[in-house]
């Protein structure tokens, strides 16, 4: 019996992690609407086929914690990852902004670093490399996989 109740707790710290990690993607996240830059600035004929955002892990750092979360939480609000069918467009910064916008035929390759935890959790960096030298590099963005496969998949 004893063996069947560590068995139950271990099963049961497992899904309250699951459910920890359910609640802040699918409730906080989705509570915060997107900044509208790339749907104001879509070219004739252009759609957004990919969009993301920054990781949940944003809100575990010394920086969220200095600023009391309202940090991660005005960069989780304001800066914006798309990929439309035309081009790669990257806003950040509330304040100060800084665009990236990005032909696809102009892009060389988006490269993904991935941590051992951001594999685990679904975090990475990403680093778009234009055919000009250009090099950007974007850490801690949600599924950085799918981003570069997306952008694979559009060329």
């Amino acid at each position: 019996m004893p063996v069947a109740r560590s068995q139950k707790q271990s099963g049961a710290s497992k899904n309250k992690a699951d459910l920890f990690q359910l609640f802040i993607s699918s409730y906080i996240l989705k509570q915060i609407p997107m900044s509208h830059y790339v749907q104001n600035n879509l070219i004739a004929g252009e759609q957004v086929e990919y969009e993301t955002t920054y990781h949940w892990v944003i809100f575990f750092s010394l920086r969220a914690l200095f600023t009391l979360f309202i940090a991660p939480m005005i960069d989780l609000y304001t800066d914006e990852f798309a990929i439309t069918n035309k081009r790669v467009v990257i806003k950040t910064g509330l304040i100060s902004r800084k665009t990236i916008e990005l032909n696809l035929s102009k892009i060389e390759s988006v490269n993904v670093d991935q941590t051992i935890m951001g594999r685990i959790f679904g975090f990475g960096s990403i680093t778009i490399i234009g055919i000009g030298g250009t090099r950007e590099a974007f850490v801690n963005i949600r599924k950085p996989l799918e981003f570069r496969k997306k952008f694979q998949e559009l060329c």
